[in-house]
């Protein structure tokens, strides 16, 4: 087969560039950027944090880094990434107030809905579809977070923002509450140019406000120390020291994002998948402590929060419970599920019943 390469003349590139960016906002992406699939620019410092152990057990981090640096490798024969956003604030209970109330539990914004991952890739190989009808078959690759892509890296290339202090991607006017996702293709499409600074400027609001002082200076995160980490990808005891800190944040944290600046004048998601469920943007701790394991497995059907298990989700729970109001029936709640899922659980249980009798 001949390749589109050939085909394409430079005019009719700005052509088909338009039509995907269409073709894209009119699929649900609120940004659609062209560049290129090399990455090595961001090699060196990769290495270094993995080196330094800031990536904490997340050892798939390490492997695989000749595709991480060059999406050549990664999907042969591609010419153009194209990266979409995807906005994700739900429309739901004010975050703020949810994290000043003890009693109630904290899940990160972009979990409260659907799985991220099956919305974006659906829509990804929509999108690809959608180019074959205008430009002819063309070998592709979608990808949502599920394989070795520095995906902000390659954002911040395409222009769509800028790689903030807190090392998420910020948008002009937009701010960060949104998805990345990226199509790997063989069409040759003209790239597009990078921003020419950051926009932080001296604000490190981010940095100071973290609750566990995850960040080593800007732009540097030491996920050991992250609460994203710790509640998610991390599945051994929380260190003590850290326990109290992570307040009732029992999936993920949004602090970076909720006192950056640029998210001021973020717009809440129009995806209906998106928006809360079972009322897990104001619920509270001990409702979700009682759940059972089938209860959990029900509830947490097509969310991102199955992943962590059972087991986990109960160990965070019983962080949070005692960091929580002081309460002889929570106590007793927490007395209640010793040795009903496993010796992991009730060492923070345990943590979680003296920090409640002491305080």
């Amino acid at each position: 087969m001949q390749s589109h390469n050939n085909l394409i003349t430079t005019a009719e590139q700005l052509t088909l560039a338009e039509q995907i960016r269409n073709i894209g906002k009119r699929l649900g992406f609120q940004a659609v950027h062209f560049s290129a699939p090399d990455t090595s620019d961001h090699a060196e410092d990769y290495i270094n944090w993995v080196n330094a152990g800031y990536n904490g057990d997340m050892t798939w981090m390490s492997r695989n880094l000749d595709k991480r640096f060059n999406g050549g490798e990664l999907h042969p024969g591609t010419q153009t990434v194209i990266s979409v956003r995807m906005d994700y604030r739900p429309d739901g209970a004010n975050p703020e107030q949810v994290l000043s109330d003890p009693d109630k539990a904290y899940i990160a914004r972009y979990a409260l809905g659907r799985d991220y991952h099956k919305v974006l890739r659906k829509r990804l190989i929509q999108l690809a579809r959608e180019i074959e009808e205008i430009a002819g078959e063309h070998g592709y690759r979608p990808f949502v977070d599920s394989a070795p892509v520095l995906e902000r890296q390659i954002a911040e290339q395409s222009g769509m923002g800028w790689i903030g202090k807190n090392t998420l991607l910020l948008s002009p006017g937009s701010g960060s509450w949104f998805f990345l996702g990226e199509l790997f293709t063989d069409l040759k499409l003209p790239f597009d140019t990078p921003l020419e600074k950051s926009h932080c400027g001296s604000c490190s609001q981010c940095l100071t406000d973290c609750p566990t002082d995850a960040f080593i200076g800007p732009n540097h995160l030491d996920a050991r120390k992250c609460i994203s980490y710790l509640t998610i990808e991390y599945a051994g005891p929380i260190p003590a020291e850290l326990r109290s800190k992570m307040g009732n944040r029992i999936y993920g944290c949004d602090d970076c994002q909720l006192v950056c600046p640029h998210n001021r004048k973020a717009e809440d998601s129009q995806e209906e998948d998106f928006q809360p469920r079972h009322h897990l943007d104001s619920i509270s701790l001990i409702e979700l402590f009682n759940w059972s394991k089938e209860e959990f497995l029900k509830k947490t059907e097509g969310s991102p929060i199955r992943r962590i298990g059972y087991e986990q989700w109960t160990r965070n729970l019983a962080v949070a419970l005692g960091n929580s109001t002081k309460s002889e029936k929570t106590i007793q709640q927490l007395q209640k599920k010793l040795g009903t899922v496993s010796d992991l659980v009730d060492e923070h249980i345990r943590w979680a019943i003296s920090q409640l009798r002491d305080n």
